[in-house]
């Protein structure tokens, strides 16, 4: 199983490969990032560091025994107690137990930062995704649109 490390400015050679490689299938259950986030990968990578470091956003990677990156996930936009979930695992570990085991990790991690509520996101054809969130504890709250999609959200109190 991948580890769970926070994000490092020494991750980005590994953490743009990972992008690059699942874009596409990335692209067939979230809107895709367009070419811009990958000409600027380096200096947005700098600024969700300095997020981190202001305590605004907790970013981290899965990283496999060969440096390179199984997965993201993150909680984001942090405030009174609560942040947004979000995560992206590869292609080739998908189907394994890896997001499932991750984020379960990043709810025990989420309450050493101070949170004590967790909310995410989902495409309402992303089945897989709502799988993960379900067996980690969350519950479905609501229904919403991704530039179009349909999408429904989630929450689970820590």
């Amino acid at each position: 199983m991948p580890e769970l490390q926070r994000l490092r400015l020494d991750h980005a050679d590994a953490l743009l490969a990972f992008e690059l490689e699942n874009r596409d299938y990335f692209a067939e259950s979230i809107p895709d990032r367009g070419d811009a986030y990958f000409a600027e990968f380096g200096e947005r990578l700098r600024g969700l560091i300095e997020e981190q470091e202001a305590g605004l956003c907790h970013f981290h990677v899965l990283v496999n025994n060969d440096g390179s990156i199984a997965g993201r996930i993150n909680l984001v936009d942090v405030a009174d107690g609560q942040a947004e979930l979000g995560y992206r695992i590869a292609k080739k570990a998908s189907g394994q137990g890896v997001a499932t085991a991750a984020v379960r990790e990043i709810c025990l991690l989420a309450v050493s930062y101070g949170l004590r509520t967790l909310i995410a996101e989902t495409t309402a054809g992303n089945a897989g995704s709502q799988a993960v969130l379900k067996k980690a504890g969350f519950v479905q709250t609501g229904e919403k649109s991704f530039d179009g999609r349909p999408g429904l959200m989630f929450k689970r109190e820590l």
